[in-house]
């Protein structure tokens, strides 16, 4: 398997942390399945992320529309 530079691991995680919840998922998902069989668990350590998380972008990125509504009503604030 394809491991990558640590240069271009940064600009992965600069460009990860700049998405929001939705496009980081379907991101890391993106580059899980570039990388084939154990892309999800490789891309989970890079970006730091669940592989739960990975997957659950692979099944978005798989539907036929993708959709690009607000992930959350508007005023609605995440509990941190």
């Amino acid at each position: 398997m394809l491991v990558y530079p640590s240069a271009v691991k940064k600009q992965m995680i600069r460009f990860y942390c700049s998405l929001n919840e939705r496009d980081r998922r379907r991101y890391a998902a993106i580059e899980a399945l570039k990388l084939g069989s154990r892309g999800v668990n490789y891309i989970s350590q890079v970006l730091k992320c669940d592989q739960k998380t990975i997957k659950k972008g692979i099944v978005e990125l798989q539907e036929e529309n993708l959709t690009t509504d607000r992930q959350r009503k508007k005023g609605e604030v995440k509990n941190l």
